[in-house]
């Protein structure tokens, strides 16, 4: 591809997705988007890039799709998972007095291990819950991504990241060379494609939202946009999870951290600066 071409086809990514592609990731588009060129018998990224930005809709979707960083894992850095267990969920017991029911948004779910791992979370600690419903929602732009993570199956390469043997053998059945999610865990769990750029708010409100390894791939003012967008999904006590190193200092005054080094932010509110939150422990 020309300068000229690259710069084009990194405007209509980062238009339709939020990712940033500078002139040295040129080697990454091409790479991402060759099987794309092959799978539609075009000639060229060149051409595959044309094609999409001509307006077909197939196109479109295939090339964002492959440009998507579907990086993922059972239980990613652990400590947040751990965090969401020991802290997050009992406060929901507590503080939610007759509701009986709570909601997790997991943002950039990808294959969907993160919604997965949350609702595993739950399951194992479904003897406080008796009687509750629980609602965990996992998004991404990428349909091929949920097309994977709602039919459930995992190969062992997956299951081997970061996913306990005991959690493993819990909640997962055999079937020949994958690992299939047991139907008790898939059951609150729902997965939509959505694009964090587009309007948030049919998606309802949340207790929990995990954004994490999602805003590093963002220039500012699309994380500014998407920061803002999730501030407006979280109850006022409600809790927001990031990567490890991802930060909201500079971006956004909605939240202020809790423990920034693990990635958790409790909703900050002007006219309620010490109110409570589901990220620190509540005394029962």
């Amino acid at each position: 591809m020309s300068p000229e071409e690259f710069e084009s086809a990194a405007r209509f990514i980062k238009e339709r997705s939020g990712l940033v592609l500078t002139r040295d990731k040129a080697y990454l588009l091409e790479n991402r988007l060759l099987p794309v060129v092959r799978e539609h018998h075009l000639k060229s990224v060149s051409d595959l890039m044309a094609a999409a930005q001509g307006g077909n809709p197939a196109l479109q979707t295939a090339v964002i799709d492959a440009m998507m960083t579907k990086e993922t894992a059972f239980f990613r850095d652990w400590k947040p998972f751990e965090h969401f267990r020991e802290i997050v969920l009992p406060n929901i017991r507590v503080s939610r007095g007759m509701k009986t029911g709570f909601r997790v948004l997991c943002a950039g779910v990808s294959t969907g291990q993160e919604a997965y791992s949350a609702a595993m979370t739950i399951r194992d600690v479904a003897a406080a819950f008796s009687g509750w419903q629980a609602d965990v929602v996992g998004i991404d732009v990428s349909s091929s991504a949920i097309e994977a993570a709602n039919k459930g199956i995992y190969s062992q390469f997956d299951v081997q990241r970061g996913l306990p043997v005991r959690a493993l053998l819990r909640h997962f059945t055999k079937q020949d060379d994958a690992w299939v999610i047991h139907d008790d865990v898939r059951s609150f769990v729902k997965f939509q494609t959505w694009n964090l750029l587009e309007d948030l708010f049919q998606l309802g409100r949340f207790d929990v939202i995990f954004c994490r390894n999602v805003l590093v791939h963002l220039d500012l003012k699309a994380k500014f946009d998407v920061v803002q967008k999730i501030s407006r999904l979280l109850v006022d006590d409600g809790v927001l999870y990031l990567g490890l190193n991802e930060t909201l200092t500079g971006i956004s005054k909605s939240f202020r951290a809790v423990d920034p080094a693990t990635g958790i932010y409790a909703m900050h509110r002007a006219d309620r600066p010490t109110a409570l939150s589901l990220a620190t422990k509540i005394d029962r």
